[in-house]
């Protein structure tokens, strides 16, 4: 018999642990893409080759949330996350050894690069805690709550790009490229430790864990105040989800806003040094700090102001918002008013992100993973697609294409805003 007293854990606690979790995988690919043009002069790269081994990370960190996310609904988000810490881990260790070979000359810069590649891609599994550790906290909290603990979870977790751009350039300078790549590893290793420490699965799965038969252990979870109860299989938590039609919209609003939140980061230091002249290093604050920092931090009242009015109400003003800054910078031809630009797409993207996963759990309950999965992993493709565009346009029209390349941004707002006036129409 299983005693209340022998369940681990409490929601604030998983919380805790999975915006750690999410916050140390991250921080992993946000070295390696911002080292990455230190890298390049090493082994000869082309602008084209820097832009694969700056992208590879990225697409694995997001095509794999499908998977991880719903693996969650058949063994626990605990088991899940480590597995993706400890994987990225081990590509932070093959790009150091790689890096120290490069250094040596003891590989050809074909070798090297492919090397670079392959530990570049293991380390970005990183990403992908994204949506496991979405999954990992939904199951700790009520949906009333739901708005709240994602928001704080992928907004203090979306934070570490921003933060460790502030930060890398003192490290360069005082312990060298290599000696980052360490420090970070051992950073990495320290969370992984803590999350092992303190994380733990929601109910349900510490009493299936414990031997009780699923239906009990439903009744005793929600007895202990589990309100969602995973599908228990990866592969029917996947077709759940897929058969559920609002997971679809969700997947295009959050390419909108968390693929275009990625693709901005990627773009903006272009737009900046191409379009309006500045420096590199003003280019890289403006991205890092202002754009990325804001975006991920004004993620966590945008959960609570889900929870209050809804997150079809908020996504519907927030995508509203997203389409002003989207015109603002088509019409700005000055640092102020693009500064002002990015501020306004920041909040609406950062605040449409906690909007959309407020909804995910409401409307597949019973496959959050898999939602979860779909929807991080498909939307976050976005980050991949929408750069190419931009320079398309920008290459077609020449220097005023950056400015006019944000059109993409205004129909995929408008889109946006329409699906969440359908999920609200039907909602009721």
């Amino acid at each position: 018999m299983v005693k209340s007293s022998d369940i681990l854990g409490n929601p604030g606690r998983g919380l805790m642990a999975g915006t750690i979790a999410f916050f140390a995988g991250y921080a992993a690919v946000a070295l390696f893409g911002i080292t990455v043009h230190s890298i390049a002069p090493l082994l000869h790269l082309t602008i084209v080759e820097i832009g694969w081994l700056v992208a590879i990370p990225l697409l694995t960190g997001s095509l794999l949330r499908i998977p991880f996310g719903a693996l969650v609904d058949a063994v626990g988000g605990r088991r899940t996350i480590m597995i993706q810490l400890l994987a990225a881990l081990i590509g932070m260790a093959g790009l150091i050894l790689t890096l120290h070979l490069i250094y040596l000359n003891s590989l050809t810069a074909s070798v090297g690069y492919a090397l670079l590649m392959l530990s570049g891609a293991v380390a970005g599994i990183g990403i992908s805690t994204f949506a496991s550790g979405i999954a990992y906290v939904s199951y700790w909290f009520p949906q009333r709550r739901q708005g709240y603990a994602l928001g704080t979870f992928a907004g203090v977790g979306n934070a570490a790009p921003g933060i460790f751009t502030a930060i890398l350039p003192f490290a360069l300078v005082s312990i060298g490229l290599i000696g980052s790549y360490i420090a970070w590893a051992i950073f990495l290793a320290i969370m992984i430790l803590v999350f092992f420490l303190i994380g733990h699965d929601a109910y349900y799965f510490q009493l299936v864990r414990r031997g009780l038969l699923r239906s009990d252990a439903i009744d005793k979870a929600k007895a202990l105040g589990e309100e969602l109860v995973p599908s228990g299989s990866t592969a029917r938590s996947l077709a759940i989800a897929a058969r559920a039609w609002r997971t679809w919209p969700l997947t295009i609003m959050y390419l909108t806003s968390f693929g275009g939140f990625e693709a901005l980061t990627e773009w903006l230091p272009t737009y900046w040094t191409k379009y309006l002249g500045i420096s590199l290093v003003l280019a890289g604050i403006l991205t890092g700090i202002v754009y990325s920092l804001l975006t991920a931090l004004i993620r966590v009242p945008g959960g609570w102001w889900s929870d209050r009015w809804s997150g079809e109400m908020v996504a519907i003003v927030s995508y509203l918002i997203l389409i002003l800054g989207s015109v603002l910078f088509m019409t700005s031809h000055s640092l102020i008013a693009g500064i002002i630009s990015e501020v306004v797409m920041a909040m609406g993207m950062g605040i449409a992100n906690a909007a959309v996963f407020k909804m995910v759990p409401k409307y597949v309950p019973e496959a959050v993973g898999g939602a979860t999965g779909w929807v991080g992993g498909l939307g976050a493709v976005g980050g991949l697609l929408i750069p190419p565009i931009m320079a398309y346009i920008a290459a077609v029209m020449g220097k005023p294409g950056y400015a006019y390349g944000f059109i993409i941004f205004v129909i995929l707002g408008i889109l946006s805003m329409i699906l969440a006036l359908i999920l609200r129409s039907t909602s009721r």
